[in-house]
């Protein structure tokens, strides 16, 4: 009697029911990219912050 649809998938069970290495990198690499572009922003605003701050403790002549 042979499988079919459904039948197939339940009674073959790759890695008796856990996620497969390949999967779970995958799995990472997109959870990661959203950390990856969040440190970029900080770092962006850590910058932005930083130069805020030197341009504000330059000064001008009317502020000596």
């Amino acid at each position: 009697m042979a499988f079919f649809g459904k039948d197939q998938r339940v009674a073959y069970t790759p890695y008796g029911g856990r996620e497969s290495a390949s999967d779970r990198a995958a799995r990472r690499r997109r959870s990661q990219g959203h950390h990856r572009s969040a440190a970029a922003a900080d770092r962006q605003g850590q910058a932005w912050e930083d130069a805020e701050r030197a341009r504000q403790d330059r000064g001008s002549w009317w502020r000596r």
